[in-house]
């Protein structure tokens, strides 16, 4: 399918009245078999890519060129428009941030995100000025090259509590041009809800981290346009490695075999 189809598709989702799930593969076998499973969307994960690779969800430790050919890989995979998590624009100048968005349109992204998490833990985000800038250069460039903007936002995920500072910053970042605005880990269906009735755009809420859940059906009454699950999916499937494993090591058993899928089933999925 053309990419300027599956831009359409993906603008038409955030248009149209309601919720959607985008959830987030890290490789092609497994947006293939969630493209079978019935999504209509799909959202690359940083750190399901990083684990897949043996290698932490550090801010910088993920090169571009791999994040971009492991987006392609995934888009070249499935039918469905897929949007890329693209980490901090692989750059702290605004400059980087056009010029990783002008690459993500050119391997056929529909969309992508760029966040303001600096990498720094003594500075976890960036000035809003420099914020700012970086997401207007990013928005620049996605409304010449064809592509979805994500902003986002990433304080709570690193202690922040103003939430009335959050919901300021993502009301900048829309003014900057972003179409859709992000909010990792806000602590509550209240402050979701109130992130949603105070901004012009739609809203991608986080779910999949420990602590609150909210259903899709709590989420969609608070406003939300789309829900998105991070490294969640890629850390179930760890977790079965993980458990499959320690029964060999622990037990010399393998009943994990009774639980995974059958080869036959992994196929038809596959397509």
């Amino acid at each position: 399918m053309p990419r300027t189809e599956k831009l359409e598709r993906f603008r038409e989702l955030h248009e149209r009245p309601g919720v959607f799930l985008i959830p987030n593969p890290w490789d092609a076998g497994s947006a293939k078999i969630l493209s079978s499973l019935g999504f209509e969307a799909l959202a690359t994960t940083s750190a399901g890519f990083a684990f897949s690779i043996g290698k932490r969800d550090d801010i910088g430790g993920l090169a571009r060129d791999a994040v971009l050919e492991n987006a392609r890989v995934i888009v070249e995979s499935t039918q469905l428009p897929v949007s890329a998590d693209l980490a901090d624009g692989f750059g702290k100048d605004p400059e980087a941030c056009s010029e990783t968005i002008r690459l993500a349109a050119g391997i056929g992204l529909a969309g992508a995100s760029i966040e303001d998490a600096t990498g720094d833990p003594d500075h976890a985000v960036f000035d809003l000025s420099l914020a700012v800038e970086r997401v207007a250069a990013a928005a620049e460039s996605a409304q010449k090259h064809g592509i979805i903007l994500t902003a986002r936002a990433e304080e709570w995920l690193y202690g922040a509590t103003d939430l009335e500072a959050t919901i300021a910053r993502l009301v900048a970042f829309a003014d900057a041009g972003a179409d859709v605005l992000y909010a990792p880990g806000l602590p509550s269906l209240e402050a979701i809800r109130e992130v949603c009735a105070a901004v012009s755009r739609p809203v991608n809420v986080l779910m999949g981290l420990k602590g609150a859940t909210f259903s899709v059906a709590e989420l969609a009454d608070a406003g939300v346009k789309r829900i998105s699950v991070g490294g969640s999916l890629a850390r179930i499937a760890l977790a079965g490695l993980v458990e499959g494993a320690r029964e060999m090591l622990d037990q010399g058993t393998f009943t994990y075999a009774e639980r995974a899928l059958p080869t036959s089933e992994v196929e038809r999925l596959l397509g």
